[in-house]
């Protein structure tokens, strides 16, 4: 792979084999927030819990998130054109797993949970340490998930700090 002038070569053992435990011991010390991103469309609502989030812009303001390619979520966001992104705060790690270990392709997600619709129709969970509404600008295929971009057309903050993301919460 080329980066700038330089030539990079990925993690590979003396047998030619990518050495992936390397990779994702490297990236097991990653610090990432906790974020629900949702969508609806049609008469579905939807969102999964997501670590891959990252502002890209700030003129237009533009926010990338990274959705696999499987989930019931991805295809509710390239079919409706907008998706949401929800800070989790400090203490929402129940919430977290709610959204991050069960499909919403076969039931409601939302059943008993406190949201409402933001401009875009995309789910606004109440209770969060900031929300985004965006409009979804282009979509990129990145191995098994797509990266996202959206414009962000609407947002809001809470009065709580955001979650950090801790494997230990999720995995044991």
């Amino acid at each position: 792979m080329r980066c700038g002038i330089f030539t990079m070569k990925p993690l590979w053992d003396r047998k030619g084999r990518f050495e992936m435990e390397k990779a994702n011991a490297a990236f097991r010390k990653f610090t990432y927030g906790v974020y629900v991103v949702g969508a609806r469309h049609a008469d579905r609502t939807n969102a999964l819990t997501c670590a891959w989030v990252m502002r890209v812009s700030h003129r237009p303001p533009l926010v990338a998130v990274a959705v696999g390619k499987t989930r019931f979520t991805h295809d509710l966001i390239a079919a409706s054109g907008a998706f949401s992104v929800n800070v989790l705060a400090e203490g929402q790690v129940e919430l977290a797993r709610h959204f991050g270990l069960k499909s919403g392709r076969d039931g409601d997600k939302f059943a008993g949970i406190p949201y409402r619709e933001g401009r875009t129709g995309s789910p606004i969970l109440e209770g969060v340490a900031a929300w985004l509404d965006c409009r979804l600008v282009e979509g990129f295929p990145a191995g098994d998930h797509t990266i996202f971009v959206g414009e962000v057309i609407d947002a809001g903050i809470g009065d709580r700090p955001p979650l950090i993301y801790d494997p230990r919460d999720y995995w044991g």
